[in-house]
């Protein structure tokens, strides 16, 4: 199958492009930069799997039109369209300059809609496909200090769920692949978006959003446990719309359906060892 990655210089995408390599696919791995394939071509070297690289901005429509044209022109199919491209960032809002947030969108939201709108013909008329969007716990819980990632993968899960719906009749799946936190650059790639200030008003959040963070990293999931699911996602034999990767997703996700917003809610007022004991008790995660 041909299959299509986005955002694959590390991480997930990069261990994904690895996957659907070693499970006999034909992989076109992209980048908004090629020059930054090293990583990706020496993992393929050392997995003995070949993959094509190709330039993709997922943020210029041009782009998406220029790469995908040029798959159709060249017979080539898209079997598989695996939206991973995403950028994060973590600042209350009131400091998020709107420039930056719809950044966020851009490249989060609207790349997989340019890419997603490129196949869909295609697998509709074929009568088959799947699109798998990487998506977060941050689609499923709003997170304070990070309200522009939050806001784009929730809109990513509606327009996913919307989007299956829609495609079911024409034997086309779309799945949604939740992580938590996972051993990638995403925090380094994203410290220009990162605003901490130890006399900012918004110190407490910040400091209790990095609390959870730093919890999901005593025990990350590894890319290439998000890229088992991505090709399960894809190719597993049951259509199943989400799949969630790693206990802080199902644990955080199923304490905030328990409780009200009003309780969710009163959880910025505790004092700091209120606030943890309060969390451990509500997600079962120690902070």
């Amino acid at each position: 199958m041909g299959v299509v990655i986005t955002g694959t210089s590390s991480g997930i995408g990069l261990a994904t492009a690895i996957a659907f390599a070693r499970a006999g696919h034909q992989v076109h791995a992209t980048l908004r930069d090629p020059r930054k394939a090293g990583p990706l071509t020496e993992a393929a070297e050392r997995a003995g799997v070949g993959v094509e690289i190709g330039r993709l901005d997922v943020t210029d429509a041009d782009s998406c039109q220029s790469f995908f044209g040029d798959l159709e022109a060249s017979g080539t199919s898209v079997d598989v369209l695996v939206n991973n491209a995403g950028i994060g960032g973590a600042s209350p809002l009131e400091l998020v300059p709107e420039a930056e947030h719809r950044e966020v969108f851009e490249t989060n939201y609207w790349g997989a809609v340019r890419c997603s709108q490129a196949v869909l013909a295609g697998m509709r008329k074929r009568g088959r496909g799947a699109i798998v969007n990487v998506s977060s716990l941050a689609g499923l819980v709003a997170i304070p200090n990070q309200i522009p990632y939050c806001a784009s993968k929730w809109a990513l899960e509606a327009m996913s769920e919307g989007l299956a719906y829609e495609l079911r009749p024409f034997g086309v799946r779309v799945a949604l692949v939740e992580t938590g936190v996972v051993a990638t650059r995403i925090f380094e790639n994203s410290a220009d978006k990162t605003r901490y200030d130890k006399n900012s008003p918004y110190k407490s959040v910040m400091q209790r959003t990095g609390w959870l963070y730093r919890a999901g990293l005593r025990d990350p999931r590894a890319p290439e446990e998000v890229a088992a699911a991505i090709l399960e996602a894809a190719t597993g034999a049951r259509s199943t719309l989400r799949h969630p990767v790693g206990e802080d997703v199902t644990k955080i996700s199923a304490g905030r359906r328990r409780i009200s917003d009003e309780d969710f809610l009163a959880l910025a007022t505790l004092s700091d060892a209120e606030y943890k004991l309060r969390y451990a008790e509500i997600f079962g995660v120690e902070l």
